[in-house]
């Protein structure tokens, strides 16, 4: 080949300070038409990937005591929720396993759900409904509830505490979860 036959290669410019402008516009060929729809397209994928991810079927999650100098009572190890995601209408389960010296004969549980700073769900359980009464040693508090279809996707808040048939604290957790707006897909047979 001569060199008047090879391909033309242009030389590389100097990175600019439009370089990222330039870098978007290939990126979204027609957004040099209308910029704010291509910033709406990006807001739409970023949103159905966080919704859209896939699901697992179980989680255990990250707790926080409530107080994080107190010495509580019950000594919780660990939270697992399944399904998670948790799915608006589905039932979901949370097993909270703890551990204690006491011998806790009766109490409640007393849980507050927030979703983005907003109170959006409270209810009091007897702990012996969550399982098995007298507690000692180590147990393991289940609660398996179906969510309302119409809340919406995104990060909750739960804040659970425990108190004795005195009322005495006995622990304090909170932990996150999300929601999500699509339910698990059902596989159908091909006719």
């Amino acid at each position: 080949q001569t060199l008047s036959t090879l391909p033309h290669t242009p030389i590389p410019k100097k990175p600019n300070k439009n370089s990222q402008r330039t870098f978007f516009f290939s990126v979204f060929p027609f957004s040099h038409r209308n910029p704010a729809m291509a910033v709406k397209l990006i807001v739409i994928l970023v949103f159905s990937m966080c919704i859209l991810r896939p699901f697992s079927s179980a989680k255990s999650t990250d707790f926080h005591y409530c107080n994080k100098k107190a010495n509580y009572a019950v000594k919780v190890s660990g939270v697992d929720i399944t399904p998670y995601p948790v799915k608006g209408g589905k039932e979901a389960t949370f097993s909270i396993a703890a551990t204690t010296d006491d011998n806790i004969s009766g109490g409640k549980l007393i849980i507050d759900v927030k979703y983005l700073f907003l109170h959006v769900h409270h209810e009091t359980r007897d702990i012996c409904k969550e399982t098995s009464c007298p507690v000692s040693g180590d147990f393991v508090l289940s609660h398996s509830q179906s969510l309302p279809g119409i809340a919406p996707p995104g990060s909750y808040t739960l804040t659970m505490k425990m108190v004795d048939g005195n009322n005495q604290e006995l622990s304090c957790i909170t932990f996150g979860f999300s929601m999500s707006l699509i339910a698990e897909s059902t596989a159908v047979a091909d006719a």
